[in-house]
Formats: C-alpha cells, sequence, structure tokens
C-alpha cells in the first residue's frame, strides 16, 4: 500500500468514526455498538486512540450482526493490553485494541484501533476475554490465543509461549460456555459441570488447592451448573435451582459468603436463592433474582456496588437503585448495566469518563450513558480497565 493510499484510508476512517458517533441514539437510528472511556491502545475500536467521554460507535460494528462482546485487558501502563473481541451471529469473530501478547488472535502483535476478522475462524458460538486471553467455542470444543504465562491456554504443552492464533485447549468437549479470568480459564459444559485451568492462586481453580494447571481440571462435588460468571480471581456458578456458588480470592468480600478468605472450593454465596442471573466483575458479584431485585456484593471502594456506600461486602445487599436490569458488567472500579427500557446506567468512578455521562465526576447514584429507546441490550467492559461498551 503506498503512502498517499494509507493516508486516504484514515482519514476515511478517521471521518466515518466522527459521523458515526454524532447519530442519534433513538431507537432504529443508531445501529451501531458503542464504546467509551479510555483508549490509550485504540480498545474502543472507533478509529483513534483518543479517550471518548460519550458512547462512540464501534467502526463497522452493527448490533444486528453481533452476539456477544466482550472486554478484556486493564486500564493505563504499559502491559495493561486493554482490547475487545465481538462474535457475530454469522459464527466469526472480530478483535480490535492492545495486541502485545497476541490476543487479537490475527498472527501478529500489533495494535489495531478498528475490528478486523480474526481470519480462519468460523462456527464460534460463545466467547469470553480475559486479562490478556481469549477463548472460544466451536463445535463443543474450546479454542485460545493471546498470553499463555500462567498456561490458561490450556495447551497441554510444557511452554508459556504466547499463541497469536486460535489452539485448540486439550481433554475438553461438549462445552456451552466459557469465561476467561485474569490468568486462567472456566469452560462449563453440557452436562452441567465445570472445568477450569491456568493460575491456581488463591484457589481460583476451585479444585481444592493453589497448583497451576495446564490443562483442564474438573471443579469436584459440583453439578447442574446452568451459567457462569468470572471475575479477576474468583469464579461464580448459578445451579439450576436458583443458588449460586462461588471460589477463588476472597479479601473483598466478592466470594458473598460472610468472610475474607479465599475458597479453593465452591462456597454458597449467602442469603440468595431464586437467582435468575449471575454477574461477575473484576471484585464483585452481582445476581438478579427472579422478581426483578439485584444484590450485590464484593468490592466497593468506588462505590461500584452501587449501594450508596464506600464498604465492601462480605455478604449480598439488595440494590433498591437498580430495577429491569437486563445484563451487568464492570471494570476495575465502576460498573454499567443495561436496563429493560433500552437504557445503560453507570455507578461507581469517572474519572475517566468510564460511565459515558460525558462527565469525568463520579455521581451520587447512578447515571445515565445511552437513554431509553437506544435499543441496547448488553454491556461489557475491559476487565479491569476503564472502558466501557454497550450492544
Amino acid at each position: 500500500m503506498t503512502p498517499p493510499l494509507r493516508l486516504t484510508l484514515l482519514a476515511a476512517l478517521s471521518l466515518a468514526a466522527l459521523t458515526a458517533s454524532a447519530l442519534p441514539a433513538a431507537a432504529g437510528t443508531d445501529p451501531w455498538v458503542r464504546a467509551w472511556g479510555e483508549n490509550a491502545q485504540g480498545q474502543l475500536g472507533n478509529g483513534s486512540l483518543l479517550a471518548q467521554q460519550t458512547p462512540a460507535a464501534v467502526l463497522g460494528l452493527a448490533r444486528d450482526d453481533v452476539r456477544e462482546v466482550s472486554g478484556g485487558g486493564g486500564g493505563a501502563g504499559t502491559t495493561a493490553n486493554p482490547f475487545a473481541v465481538a462474535l457475530l451471529k454469522d459464527g466469526t469473530v472480530k478483535s480490535w485494541g492492545a495486541n502485545t501478547t497476541g490476543q487479537l488472535g490475527n498472527g501478529t502483535t500489533t495494535a489495531q484501533s478498528f475490528p478486523a476478522t480474526v481470519t480462519g475462524l468460523s462456527g464460534v458460538s460463545a466467547l469470553s476475554a480475559g486479562l490478556n486471553h481469549v477463548l472460544a467455542v466451536k463445535g463443543g470444543r474450546v479454542l485460545a490465543w493471546g498470553s499463555n504465562a500462567t498456561k490458561q491456554l490450556g495447551t497441554g504443552q510444557d511452554s508459556t509461549n504466547p499463541y497469536r492464533t486460535p489452539v485448540v485447549v486439550q481433554s475438553l468437549d461438549k462445552v456451552q460456555d466459557v469465561g476467561a479470568g485474569c490468568d486462567f480459564s472456566v469452560a462449563l459444559r453440557q452436562d452441567g459441570t465445570v472445568w477450569t485451568w491456568g493460575k491456581g492462586d488463591n484457589g481460583r481453580l476451585g479444585t481444592g488447592n493453589n497448583t497451576t494447571r495446564e490443562t483442564p481440571q474438573k471443579v469436584p462435588d459440583l453439578t447442574d451448573v446452568a451459567d457462569i460468571a468470572v471475575g479477576c480471581d474468583h469464579v461464580l456458578a448459578l445451579t439450576a435451582d436458583g443458588t449460586v456458588k462461588a471460589w477463588g480470592k476472597g479479601a473483598e468480600g466478592q466470594l458473598g459468603n460472610d468472610t475474607v478468605t479465599d475458597a479453593g472450593k465452591p462456597v454458597d454465596v449467602a442469603y440468595l436463592d431464586a437467582v435468575a442471573k449471575v454477574f461477575a466483575t473484576p471484585a464483585s458479584g452481582f445476581a438478579v433474582l427472579d422478581d426483578g431485585s439485584v444484590a450485590g456484593w464484593g468490592k466497593n471502594t468506588d462505590g461500584q456496588l452501587g449501594d450508596g456506600t464506600k464498604a465492601n461486602r462480605t455478604t449480598p445487599v439488595v440494590l433498591d437503585a437498580l430495577k429491569g436490569v437486563q445484563d451487568i458488567a464492570g471494570g476495575v472500579d465502576f460498573s454499567l448495566a443495561a436496563l429493560d427500557d433500552g437504557s445503560v446506567i453507570g455507578w461507581g468512578a469517572n474519572a475517566a469518563a468510564q460511565l459515558g455521562d460525558g462527565t469525568t465526576t463520579a455521581p451520587p447514584g447512578t447515571t445515565t450513558a445511552l437513554p431509553p429507546g437506544s435499543g441496547i441490550t448488553r454491556v461489557t467492559a475491559t476487565t479491569t480497565g476503564k472502558s466501557g461498551f454497550a450492544y
């Protein structure tokens, strides 16, 4: 590509980003996946490296084409590696942002500020981005790429080398969902069992010890799991009877069992039953109950639980301000929710405009990033960073 052509392409991308971000947020007129907050590595996917205080369009990524978006990586700093991946309804995957450990899956370690297809990958049914690696389900098998520093790719090989393109995780089939933590991996099989691999510190693999595993191991004495949610160092599992189990790091109360100690095996999240959905942010947990109410627990030093305090919670507390919640996600110090009226709200810290409300001021309660009628149903955030996404 000649330099003039490259400049023309970049100019066109920048113009497209500005044009798309200026679109109104009313239903039917704004078809794009939206992103905001920090953007130093191009993790917002809008063709620039500029931070964004309000939701801007991710270039060329229409909500109607997307099944799932997952944010990965952290915040500021040379090792943060913030990025994102999107699973399209046709089974292909796009990626953008930082790429230091090959987490974009495109065979390089070059960052990119707009979505591009992961070549040769199709038939994907689920995916999850961690701190610096990605998991994807294809035909019941798990594929992984990115950093392998703590054996989180599950290759079964005595290697910690990163993989820049997808590689098959060993010894797993009939998988229905995956969750990538900061440096470990989790898979939910169709039979309701949970399997883990990667770094074992704080008991995050749920196998009863802190041993790092390079191949998947079954979490013992855990059956009938319907859903999983993976934080940075802890895991939540929703069982078929509506109860929630947790294991891993517990220092901020993220296990919800009235302690601040780690758990190497699943423990019950206290005072919860009839749970319909469960969500994990880096060091917190949220549950939507059958009656529509929401409870939260864990780290709350920046008000990211939304209970009006900045005190960590070791057991779930009902969050009266949250109604009609469809989806919850969060980064290092903030939380987002997609509501059933099509709006997106946020709470917690906001110094990097991670709440998307056009300010850098932390609100006393919740604030609105996208208004009712925007058509949004899902949210995600960079794993331990300050960038948000809505789709």
